[in-house]
C-alpha cells in the first residue's frame, strides 16, 4: 500500500498484530522513508521513538480529521472520533490539509 502525497509515493506498513502495533517505531534509528498506518485505534504514543515523525488521524474513510506536525518523543496524543492512525515520515503533513482524504493506492 502506498500513500501519494506531493506526487511522490510513500510506503505504508498496516501493522495488525500486536507486537508489531507496540514497536512502531520505537528504537529505530535508521531515517525514517516508510509509514505506519494503525487501524482501530484512537491514542498515537511517541514513547522510545529516537526521531520526530508526522501524526495523521483519519476516519473509516480515510478523511483526515486531525495532523500533527514534527513530533517528539514522549508525546500522547489521545483523539476519540479517529479510526485510523498513520505514521509518517517528516515534512509529509505539510501537503496535507484537514478534510482532505487521503490518496491511498494498493
Amino acid at each position: 500500500m502506498y500513500l501519494l502525497v506531493n506526487n511522490k509515493r510513500i510506503k505504508i506498513k498496516e501493522y495488525t498484530k500486536f507486537k508489531d502495533r507496540f514497536k512502531t517505531f520505537k528504537f529505530y534509528l535508521e531515517p525514517i522513508d516508510f509509514g505506519i498506518k494503525l487501524p482501530k485505534k484512537k491514542r498515537a504514543t511517541t514513547t522510545f521513538f529516537c526521531q520526530r515523525v508526522d501524526i495523521c488521524f483519519t476516519d473509516k474513510d480515510e478523511k483526515i480529521l486531525y495532523l500533527y506536525e514534527d513530533v517528539r518523543s514522549e508525546k500522547r496524543i489521545f483523539k476519540l472520533k479517529s479510526k485510523n492512525i498513520y505514521y509518517l515520515p517528516l515534512n509529509t503533513v505539510k501537503y496535507l490539509k484537514v478534510g482532505e482524504k487521503l490518496k491511498i493506492i494498493k
